[in-house]
């Protein structure tokens, strides 16, 4: 009993006041500023800190920075025994005081200016959020998210990988990744960016013969890449040789078109893909499941329109 006394004569000094009791109430399931708190409780501001204080070296409350304020709640970490039934009282008690009261009609009033301020902004910036989150964020934050998808322990096969960008991407997400391409040139330049990750391993070679054991991947990916190939349908059946059963895989190329130039300026081989075509080459090859969406036009772009192409190697 006398070890114990000394704890709880803590618990009841930083609780004694009936400010400290009213803050801990809106902080308990909130995140609140020192302003927010003081257009609260209607108090000034050095009442407010002073407070604060008292409840974070007692333990009740915890602080993190938020620009250049600092946002307030209760302490997360479980408390002991005593502590936790004298903040159940806290919360019967002073709960239901006038004071408390008047507390949580102002805090629900606060929140809701918050989500007003947020409905402003996007009601004012609908027009040019795309250009205003691409300056804040890049045109490709949404491309490392959607790569979360892929599963940690993944094998993944990053095939024509050409300067690494989509190996960039899936890296940080998944075990290893085998990234391939025939150019030294584009090896090189993917070396040097890829130089942050220890889980890619650049191998050089063809994507009709590719130098990966079979059914050594869970996914693979080929990225703009197959209408350089000669003959798509070999690449297609080396896709098929290094997946695992039940293995994935997704294709983006061009839809058809008529850019001839294509071929003497890029080296083009195939002026694009049509669905059924690219459909009957992934069943031919052992690709299941095949499904080809076209991809929304961006209105930036001043290329053909593209596809998106999943499979399935069979069980």
């Amino acid at each position: 009993m006398s070890k114990a006394a000394p704890a709880i004569h803590d618990h009841l000094a930083s609780l004694a006041d009936i400010t400290r009791s009213r803050l801990l109430l809106m902080l308990d399931r909130h995140e609140l500023t020192v302003s927010e708190l003081c257009g609260i409780m209607q108090l000034p501001q050095s009442t407010v800190s002073r407070h604060l204080k008292a409840l974070a070296d007692g333990g009740w409350v915890s602080a993190r920075a938020d620009g250049t304020s600092h946002l307030y709640t209760m302490t997360r970490q479980e408390r002991d025994a005593p502590a936790r039934r004298l903040r159940s009282l806290v919360r019967d008690q002073a709960g239901a005081t006038p004071a408390a009261s008047q507390d949580q009609r102002r805090l629900q009033a606060t929140l809701a200016e918050r989500r007003t301020k947020s409905q402003e902004f996007f009601s004012s910036s609908a027009g040019q959020w795309d250009r205003l989150r691409d300056e804040l964020y890049g045109e490709r934050f949404h491309l490392g998210a959607l790569a979360a998808f892929a599963e940690r322990e993944w094998v993944l096969g990053d095939l024509g990988c050409g300067t690494g960008e989509t190996s960039a991407t899936l890296a940080p997400f998944v075990r290893h990744v085998i990234a391939v391409d025939a150019s030294a040139a584009m090896l090189q330049a993917a070396r040097r960016r890829l130089q942050p990750f220890d889980n890619v391993e650049l191998r050089r070679g063809d994507l009709e013969a590719l130098p990966i054991d079979d059914a050594k991947l869970d996914a693979a990916t080929l990225m703009l890449v197959l209408h350089y190939v000669p003959e798509p349908e070999r690449a297609l059946g080396e896709v098929a040789r290094v997946l695992k059963p039940g293995g994935r895989f997704v294709l983006v190329d061009m839809q058809p078109h008529d850019r001839d130039s294509y071929r003497q300026q890029m080296g083009h081989v195939w002026l694009g893909f049509a669905e059924d075509q690219i459909a009957r080459m992934c069943e031919e090859a052992g690709l299941g499941n095949v499904r080809v969406v076209q991809q929304l036009p961006d209105a930036r772009a001043k290329g053909p329109g593209l596809f998106v192409a999943t499979a399935v190697k069979g069980e």
